[in-house]
């Protein structure tokens, strides 16, 4: 039974603490709409989308206003796009028509943002794959809501260098078709390894052949929460570890259960089964609302500092312990998010010269994601993008976990230049890159083969 100072404690985390429920994400299965011709394909995508969907934005908004909390986006997320466009799409212009056919019905319910316009190729291309991935430059610039992931990579089948060599090429082309926009196509596209089918947060965003025709999974984000727990915490004395963890974990539990109810409540309002909670702490440039900030709350003077990667580490695994006791469904990637440009104490780190893109990589070997939306000068190679995607899809691989990159080489600016994206996606600083060579490395071509573990059976 909920009490009453729950009730209260509840109350005060959203009006205070920046609580939310960062996404109620429908995930729709698109595989039913393949077609042999690109119009009929592309009819069936719009109508069952904008039937599906059509109640979901407004279902979100119902259940915010009646129960007082917070909820800031609705998605959708579908079967990847290169299955779905196999048997009609023959050339890349033909895949963004069906994007555009996707950005049309992603407006017309009401989404903000609409992901799956997708390919897992992390064992090999096939010829639809490989046309869908060439296209997405052309779809990026000439969509507003459509977010695109590429897997290239797994335990299981290790990582697939030739689409790592391809996806650094087609990141600077994004680049270049939407510079005038300060290059904002590459902040929808994000390459992958161990990609989960359920994650419900953009731009990774997609539903799974696994799952079924239609499933409703949330986003929770607290960052703001466990910060000031943290803070009360420490206001006696400096407590150790094991207090630390409790108070993590005991808040991380709470932030969990506010989510558990707006899934089932819009489970049974769409008339769609429940799928999974997500725990990830995802910041905004709010603010109080970073994870940067409860790193620094941990104990140390900026993110970066030496004890970064270890609080870290705790954060994620007490939010884990301390999600899966609120929910019996958690999945996506559920842990921190640390992107550049979305968390207000990871820009102020990076401008006080306390954190590089080689101290974010240390972190990703112990948080949900990857290196994320990050910007750094716009005349960097394809070749040199390539490797630090083979970079962060080998720690994914070694360590059996989700790793990801959403990079963005800003045409046109330098180290030390800022470029403002808007809303969620902030602002950033462009960061430097290092400039030693890897193409030799990048242009063998092939598989790097999966590690001894990956073998199971």
């Amino acid at each position: 039974m909920i009490n009453i100072s729950e009730v209260l404690e509840t109350n005060k985390m959203i009006e205070q603490e920046n609580l939310d429920v960062r996404t109620i994400t429908m995930g729709i299965s698109l595989l039913d709409c393949a077609d042999k011709s690109l119009d009929v394909t592309c009819e069936k995508i719009y109508n069952k989308i904008t039937t599906l969907a059509k109640n979901l934005v407004s279902t979100g908004e119902e259940i915010s206003r009646e129960f007082a909390i917070p909820i800031v986006n609705k998605r959708i997320s579908i079967t990847p796009i290169s299955l779905v466009g196999s048997a009609c799409c023959k050339i890349p212009a033909d895949y963004v028509q069906i994007a555009k056919t996707l950005d049309k019905a992603a407006k017309e319910v009401g989404v903000n943002f609409l992901g799956g316009y997708s390919a897992i190729v992390s064992k090999g291309m096939t010829k639809s794959d490989e046309l869908l991935i060439r296209s997405i430059p052309q779809a990026m610039a000439e969509t507003e809501r459509i977010c695109s992931s590429i897997n290239v990579g797994s335990t299981k089948t290790g990582i697939n260098m030739d689409a790592v060599k391809l996806m650094g090429e087609i990141i600077k082309q994004t680049a270049e078709y939407t510079k005038e926009d300060d290059s904002l196509g590459c902040a929808k596209l994000v390459v992958l390894c161990n990609a989960p089918d359920d994650n419900p947060f953009m731009a990774g965003a997609f539903h799974g052949v696994s799952e079924a025709d239609a499933i409703i999974n949330v986003g929770v984000s607290g960052p703001g929460v466990v910060k000031y727990a943290l803070e009360q915490m420490d206001k006696k004395d400096l407590a150790n570890f094991e207090v630390l963890g409790e108070t993590i974990k005991k808040t991380a539990f709470k932030i969990t259960r506010v989510g558990q109810l707006v899934a089932q409540e819009a489970s049974k309002r769409l008339g769609i089964p429940f799928g999974i909670i997500d725990l990830s702490l995802a910041p905004t440039p709010a603010i109080g609302d970073s994870v940067a900030d409860i790193l620094q709350c941990m104990g140390v003077e900026r993110v970066g500092a030496p004890g970064t990667t270890a609080c870290l580490a705790m954060l994620n695994d007490q939010v884990k312990k301390g999600g899966v006791m609120a929910s019996s469904y958690v999945g996506g990637l559920s842990g921190a998010f640390i992107p550049v440009s979305e968390d207000q104490g990871m820009i102020d780190s990076v401008l006080a010269g306390a954190l590089t893109i080689e101290k974010l990589e240390a972190m990703t070997c112990v948080c949900s994601v990857g290196l994320d939306m990050i910007a750094i000068p716009g005349d960097t190679s394809a070749t040199t993008i390539s490797g630090i995607i083979a970079d962060e899809s080998a720690i994914g691989m070694i360590n059996q976990k989700t790793t990801a990159v959403r990079i963005i080489p800003v045409i046109g600016k330098k180290v030390g230049d800022t470029v403002e994206f808007g809303g969620l996606l902030g602002y950033a600083p462009i960061m430097p890159v290092n400039t030693f060579a890897c193409d030799r490395f990048v242009n063998r071509g092939g598989r790097i083969p999966a590690p001894i573990h990956s073998f199971k059976n």
